[in-house]
């Protein structure tokens, strides 16, 4: 799996306990049938798409604050992909 997907997938865990949007893309990645972050954001629905735009501004945000640059690059890549 692309690492970049590993830190989205990672990520949207934290979200799969009160979003249906969240068990759709994290399922998504597991399928495994991305060879990276571009070909994963093309597969995404409108819905998805809104779900990340919504979510990864706050967690880069955090990411920053805890000096984690690794993620943020990462989750940073998808979120440009996204716009």
């Amino acid at each position: 799996m692309d690492q970049t997907l590993g830190f989205l997938r990672e990520t949207v865990s934290n979200y799969t306990d009160e979003q249906q949007l969240a068990i759709s893309i994290y399922k998504k990645i597991e399928s495994k049938e991305f060879s990276n972050e571009e070909n994963f954001v093309r597969s995404l629905t409108e819905e998805e798409v809104s779900f990340l735009n919504n979510i990864l501004p706050d967690e880069i945000n955090y990411a920053m604050e805890e000096q984690d640059y690794k993620r943020v690059h990462e989750l940073n890549d998808v979120y440009e992909l996204l716009l």
